[in-house]
């Protein structure tokens, strides 16, 4: 699995608007952001990836988007990878996370799941 540098962890913390419903946390050796525990941007490498509608992505994609797919040939659905300008054109980039962060803030809060129960000792 790829590794974001810490200057592209740097610029990606720098473009997530701060709120009480937003966090920033590591998934699978990278970095994403969360608003109410749903994951709407993310670092994968050095790839900026956001969750949006498809017409919204579909946007992305003719400005030399992709899709976003973690494993290949498996694209998640929802999400799609920005242009690898994302850092050196960062307006672009704050206004796909600014609409991922208000579409994905309209799904309900995500229920942490409960954790096992230690396994019986005989």
């Amino acid at each position: 699995m790829p590794k974001p540098s810490e200057q592209a962890k740097a610029a990606f913390t720098k473009l997530v608007p701060a709120g009480p419903t937003v966090s920033l946390r590591p998934m699978f050796g990278n970095l994403a952001a969360f608003v109410n525990g749903n994951m709407f941007a993310g670092l994968f490498g050095e790839d900026l990836f956001v969750r949006l509608p498809a017409d919204e992505s579909d946007k992305v994609r003719s400005q030399g988007g992709r899709d976003f797919a973690p494993m290949a040939g498996r694209p998640m659905t929802g999400y799609v990878t920005v242009p690898s300008t994302w850092r050196s054109k960062p307006d672009a980039a704050k206004g796909w996370i600014r609409t991922a962060l208000q579409e994905t803030g309209k799904m309900p809060a995500k229920v942490p799941a409960a954790k096992k129960a230690a396994a019986k000792k005989r």
